[in-house]
Protein backbone atom coordinates (compact mmCIF):
# COMPACT_ATOMS: atom_id res chain seq x y z
CA UNK A 1 0.00 0.00 0.00
CA UNK A 2 1.29 3.43 -0.90
CA UNK A 3 1.70 6.13 1.69
CA UNK A 4 -1.42 8.24 2.20
CA UNK A 5 -1.07 11.42 0.13
CA UNK A 6 -1.31 14.96 1.47
CA UNK A 7 -2.27 17.80 -0.84
CA UNK A 8 -1.93 21.33 0.50
CA UNK A 9 -3.12 24.57 -1.09
CA UNK A 10 -1.96 27.58 0.91
CA UNK A 11 -3.01 31.18 0.20
CA UNK A 12 -3.39 30.57 -3.53
CA UNK A 13 -3.95 33.60 -5.72
CA UNK A 14 -4.28 33.39 -9.50
CA UNK A 15 -5.15 35.71 -12.35
CA UNK A 16 -6.46 35.30 -15.88
CA UNK A 17 -5.77 38.04 -18.40
CA UNK A 18 -4.70 40.30 -15.56
CA UNK A 19 -7.88 39.80 -13.50
CA UNK A 20 -7.51 38.13 -10.12
CA UNK A 21 -9.84 35.14 -9.81
CA UNK A 22 -8.45 33.18 -6.87
CA UNK A 23 -7.94 35.48 -3.90
CA UNK A 24 -6.04 33.60 -1.23
CA UNK A 25 -7.57 30.11 -1.14
CA UNK A 26 -6.35 27.44 1.28
CA UNK A 27 -7.31 23.77 1.47
CA UNK A 28 -5.76 20.60 2.86
CA UNK A 29 -6.76 17.19 1.44
CA UNK A 30 -5.43 13.94 2.87
CA UNK A 31 -5.72 10.38 1.66
CA UNK A 32 -9.10 8.88 2.44
CA UNK A 33 -10.87 12.26 2.44
CA UNK A 34 -13.50 13.56 0.05
CA UNK A 35 -13.83 17.35 -0.08
CA UNK A 36 -16.70 18.95 -1.99
CA UNK A 37 -16.40 22.56 -3.17
CA UNK A 38 -19.72 24.20 -3.94
CA UNK A 39 -20.78 27.69 -4.94
CA UNK A 40 -22.71 29.73 -7.48
CA UNK A 41 -21.43 30.29 -11.02
CA UNK A 42 -18.56 32.73 -11.41
CA UNK A 43 -16.97 32.20 -8.00
CA UNK A 44 -13.72 30.60 -9.21
CA UNK A 45 -14.34 26.87 -8.76
CA UNK A 46 -13.25 25.70 -12.21
CA UNK A 47 -10.40 28.21 -12.14
CA UNK A 48 -9.15 26.40 -9.03
CA UNK A 49 -9.09 23.07 -10.87
CA UNK A 50 -7.36 24.51 -13.94
CA UNK A 51 -4.78 26.36 -11.85
CA UNK A 52 -3.90 23.23 -9.88
CA UNK A 53 -3.27 21.33 -13.12
CA UNK A 54 -1.16 24.11 -14.65
CA UNK A 55 -3.40 25.49 -17.42
CA UNK A 56 -1.25 28.18 -19.11
CA UNK A 57 -4.17 30.62 -19.15
CA UNK A 58 -3.95 31.02 -15.38
CA UNK A 59 -1.03 32.75 -13.65
CA UNK A 60 -0.29 32.07 -10.00
CA UNK A 61 0.71 35.31 -8.28
CA UNK A 62 0.91 34.17 -4.68
CA UNK A 63 0.64 31.11 -2.47
CA UNK A 64 1.74 27.50 -2.81
CA UNK A 65 0.46 24.07 -3.85
CA UNK A 66 2.23 20.92 -2.70
CA UNK A 67 1.71 17.17 -3.00
CA UNK A 68 3.55 15.06 -0.43
CA UNK A 69 5.90 17.96 0.21
CA UNK A 70 6.76 18.48 -3.47
CA UNK A 71 6.14 21.90 -5.06
CA UNK A 72 3.38 21.35 -7.62
CA UNK A 73 3.67 24.85 -9.07
CA UNK A 74 7.23 24.12 -10.19
CA UNK A 75 6.09 21.10 -12.19
CA UNK A 76 5.08 21.03 -15.85
CA UNK A 77 1.56 19.79 -16.58
CA UNK A 78 2.70 16.26 -17.46
CA UNK A 79 4.86 16.13 -14.34
CA UNK A 80 1.82 16.97 -12.20
CA UNK A 81 -0.06 14.08 -13.76
CA UNK A 82 2.86 11.69 -13.24
CA UNK A 83 3.12 12.85 -9.62
CA UNK A 84 -0.42 11.63 -9.04
CA UNK A 85 -2.77 14.53 -9.80
CA UNK A 86 -5.80 13.84 -11.99
CA UNK A 87 -8.48 16.16 -13.34
CA UNK A 88 -11.79 14.90 -14.70
CA UNK A 89 -12.74 17.85 -16.87
CA UNK A 90 -16.09 19.56 -17.13
CA UNK A 91 -15.76 19.72 -20.93
CA UNK A 92 -13.47 16.89 -22.12
CA UNK A 93 -11.78 17.51 -25.45
CA UNK A 94 -12.22 15.37 -28.54
CA UNK A 95 -8.97 14.07 -30.04
CA UNK A 96 -9.31 12.57 -33.50
CA UNK A 97 -6.84 9.89 -34.55
CA UNK A 98 -6.03 8.71 -31.01
CA UNK A 99 -8.04 5.79 -29.69
CA UNK A 100 -9.15 5.48 -26.10
CA UNK A 101 -6.95 2.42 -25.67
CA UNK A 102 -3.83 4.04 -27.15
CA UNK A 103 -4.33 7.17 -25.06
CA UNK A 104 -4.78 5.31 -21.80
CA UNK A 105 -1.95 2.85 -22.35
CA UNK A 106 0.42 5.72 -23.14
CA UNK A 107 -0.72 7.60 -20.02
CA UNK A 108 -0.29 4.54 -17.80
CA UNK A 109 3.18 3.83 -19.17
CA UNK A 110 4.20 7.47 -18.68
CA UNK A 111 3.35 7.10 -15.00
CA UNK A 112 4.98 3.68 -14.64
CA UNK A 113 8.21 4.80 -16.27
CA UNK A 114 10.60 3.29 -18.81
CA UNK A 115 11.23 -0.39 -18.25
CA UNK A 116 8.06 -0.84 -16.21
CA UNK A 117 5.47 -0.58 -18.97
CA UNK A 118 2.21 -2.48 -18.66
CA UNK A 119 1.92 -5.48 -20.98
CA UNK A 120 -0.65 -5.29 -23.76
CA UNK A 121 -2.59 -8.32 -22.50
CA UNK A 122 -2.73 -7.04 -18.92
CA UNK A 123 -3.78 -3.60 -20.14
CA UNK A 124 -6.61 -4.96 -22.32
CA UNK A 125 -7.94 -7.15 -19.52
CA UNK A 126 -7.82 -4.25 -17.06
CA UNK A 127 -9.52 -1.83 -19.43
CA UNK A 128 -12.24 -4.33 -20.32
CA UNK A 129 -12.94 -4.94 -16.63
CA UNK A 130 -13.17 -1.24 -15.79
CA UNK A 131 -15.39 -0.53 -18.79
CA UNK A 132 -17.72 -3.31 -17.65
CA UNK A 133 -17.96 -1.69 -14.20
CA UNK A 134 -18.95 1.58 -15.87
CA UNK A 135 -21.41 -0.15 -18.22
CA UNK A 136 -19.50 1.12 -21.25
CA UNK A 137 -19.71 -0.49 -24.67
CA UNK A 138 -16.44 -2.39 -25.32
CA UNK A 139 -16.32 -0.74 -28.76
CA UNK A 140 -15.39 2.52 -27.02
CA UNK A 141 -11.94 1.07 -26.44
CA UNK A 142 -11.22 1.52 -30.14
CA UNK A 143 -13.10 4.79 -30.68
CA UNK A 144 -11.16 8.03 -31.04
CA UNK A 145 -10.88 9.84 -27.72
CA UNK A 146 -14.26 11.45 -26.95
CA UNK A 147 -15.00 11.93 -30.66
CA UNK A 148 -18.73 11.68 -31.23
CA UNK A 149 -19.33 10.81 -27.57
CA UNK A 150 -22.43 12.14 -25.83
CA UNK A 151 -21.98 14.29 -22.74
CA UNK A 152 -22.66 11.33 -20.47
CA UNK A 153 -20.27 9.08 -22.42
CA UNK A 154 -17.52 11.67 -22.08
CA UNK A 155 -18.02 11.83 -18.32
CA UNK A 156 -17.91 8.04 -18.01
CA UNK A 157 -14.73 8.10 -20.07
CA UNK A 158 -13.17 10.55 -17.61
CA UNK A 159 -14.00 8.18 -14.74
CA UNK A 160 -12.57 5.29 -16.76
CA UNK A 161 -9.31 7.22 -17.06
CA UNK A 162 -9.30 7.82 -13.30
CA UNK A 163 -9.87 4.14 -12.59
CA UNK A 164 -7.11 3.07 -14.96
CA UNK A 165 -4.52 5.63 -13.85
CA UNK A 166 -5.14 5.26 -10.09
CA UNK A 167 -4.04 8.81 -9.13
CA UNK A 168 -3.43 9.89 -5.54
CA UNK A 169 -5.39 13.17 -5.76
CA UNK A 170 -8.53 13.27 -7.92
CA UNK A 171 -10.21 16.53 -8.97
CA UNK A 172 -13.70 16.16 -10.41
CA UNK A 173 -14.80 19.39 -12.08
CA UNK A 174 -18.61 19.28 -12.29
CA UNK A 175 -18.54 15.64 -13.36
CA UNK A 176 -22.31 15.54 -12.75
CA UNK A 177 -23.26 18.24 -15.27
CA UNK A 178 -25.37 16.91 -18.13
CA UNK A 179 -25.87 13.46 -16.60
CA UNK A 180 -29.21 11.75 -16.19
CA UNK A 181 -29.90 9.78 -13.01
CA UNK A 182 -28.69 6.44 -14.40
CA UNK A 183 -25.44 7.90 -15.72
CA UNK A 184 -24.91 9.80 -12.46
CA UNK A 185 -25.33 6.59 -10.49
CA UNK A 186 -22.81 4.75 -12.65
CA UNK A 187 -20.25 7.55 -12.47
CA UNK A 188 -20.67 7.79 -8.69
CA UNK A 189 -20.25 4.03 -8.35
CA UNK A 190 -16.92 4.31 -10.17
CA UNK A 191 -15.77 7.09 -7.88
CA UNK A 192 -16.84 5.28 -4.72
CA UNK A 193 -15.00 2.17 -5.86
CA UNK A 194 -11.79 4.23 -5.90
CA UNK A 195 -12.15 5.67 -2.39
CA UNK A 196 -9.27 4.54 -0.18
CA UNK A 197 -6.63 5.81 2.22
CA UNK A 198 -4.29 6.02 -0.79
CA UNK A 199 -6.43 8.64 -2.52
CA UNK A 200 -8.02 12.02 -1.80
CA UNK A 201 -10.83 13.68 -3.75
CA UNK A 202 -11.73 17.28 -4.54
CA UNK A 203 -15.24 17.37 -6.01
CA UNK A 204 -16.44 20.60 -7.59
CA UNK A 205 -20.21 20.72 -8.02
CA UNK A 206 -23.24 22.99 -7.99
CA UNK A 207 -25.70 20.41 -6.81
CA UNK A 208 -26.44 18.28 -3.77
CA UNK A 209 -27.65 15.41 -5.97
CA UNK A 210 -24.10 14.21 -6.72
CA UNK A 211 -23.34 14.22 -3.01
CA UNK A 212 -26.31 11.93 -2.41
CA UNK A 213 -24.26 9.29 -4.24
CA UNK A 214 -20.74 10.32 -3.19
CA UNK A 215 -20.85 11.29 0.47
CA UNK A 216 -18.21 13.93 1.24
CA UNK A 217 -16.28 14.22 4.48
CA UNK A 218 -16.06 18.00 4.15
CA UNK A 219 -18.08 20.58 2.23
CA UNK A 220 -16.67 24.01 1.38
CA UNK A 221 -18.53 27.00 -0.05
CA UNK A 222 -16.58 29.16 -2.48
CA UNK A 223 -17.42 32.80 -3.16
CA UNK A 224 -15.31 35.65 -4.45
CA UNK A 225 -12.41 33.33 -5.21
CA UNK A 226 -12.11 32.11 -1.61
CA UNK A 227 -13.54 29.48 0.68
CA UNK A 228 -15.99 31.34 2.90
CA UNK A 229 -17.59 28.48 4.85
CA UNK A 230 -16.81 24.84 5.60
CA UNK A 231 -18.66 22.03 7.30
CA UNK A 232 -19.76 18.44 6.97
CA UNK A 233 -22.31 16.80 4.64
CA UNK A 234 -25.14 18.64 6.38
CA UNK A 235 -23.87 21.90 4.89
CA UNK A 236 -24.54 20.62 1.36
CA UNK A 237 -28.03 19.57 2.38
CA UNK A 238 -28.74 23.04 3.77
CA UNK A 239 -27.52 24.60 0.53
CA UNK A 240 -29.89 22.34 -1.37
CA UNK A 241 -32.79 23.41 0.83
CA UNK A 242 -32.02 27.11 1.25
CA UNK A 243 -29.61 28.13 -1.52
CA UNK A 244 -26.68 30.48 -0.90
CA UNK A 245 -28.45 33.67 0.19
CA UNK A 246 -28.20 32.82 3.90
CA UNK A 247 -24.41 32.61 3.61
CA UNK A 248 -24.25 35.94 1.79
CA UNK A 249 -26.42 37.52 4.47
CA UNK A 250 -24.46 35.92 7.31
CA UNK A 251 -21.12 37.16 5.95
CA UNK A 252 -22.29 40.47 4.51
CA UNK A 253 -21.54 39.48 0.92
CA UNK A 254 -23.32 41.58 -1.69
CA UNK A 255 -21.95 39.91 -4.84
CA UNK A 256 -20.61 36.35 -4.57
CA UNK A 257 -18.84 36.36 -7.96
CA UNK A 258 -15.24 37.35 -8.55
CA UNK A 259 -16.36 40.65 -10.04
CA UNK A 260 -16.70 42.44 -6.70
CA UNK A 261 -14.07 44.96 -5.68
CA UNK A 262 -11.64 43.74 -3.02
CA UNK A 263 -12.33 46.61 -0.62
CA UNK A 264 -16.02 45.74 -0.55
CA UNK A 265 -15.34 42.23 0.69
CA UNK A 266 -13.85 42.27 4.17
CA UNK A 267 -15.19 39.18 5.95
CA UNK A 268 -12.69 36.58 7.22
CA UNK A 269 -12.06 33.84 4.67
CA UNK A 270 -10.80 30.25 4.54
CA UNK A 271 -12.75 28.85 7.44
CA UNK A 272 -11.07 25.69 8.69
CA UNK A 273 -13.20 22.61 8.12
CA UNK A 274 -14.23 20.84 11.32
CA UNK A 275 -12.84 17.36 11.86
CA UNK A 276 -15.49 14.67 12.25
Amino acid sequence: MANAPEFIIDGLKATVEGKEILKGLSLNIKGGEVHAVMGPNGTGKSTLASTIMGHPKYEVTEGSVSLNGEDVLEMAVDERARAGLFLAMQYPSEIAGVTNADFLRSAINARRGEGNEISLIKFIRLMEAKMKELEMNPEFMHRYLNEGFSGGEKKRNEILQMMMLEPSIVILDEIDSGLDIDALRIVATGVNAMRSEDRGFLIITHYQRLLNYIKPDFVHVMMQGRIVKSGGPELAQRLENEGYDWIKEELGIVDETVGQDEEEFKVPMNTTAPKY
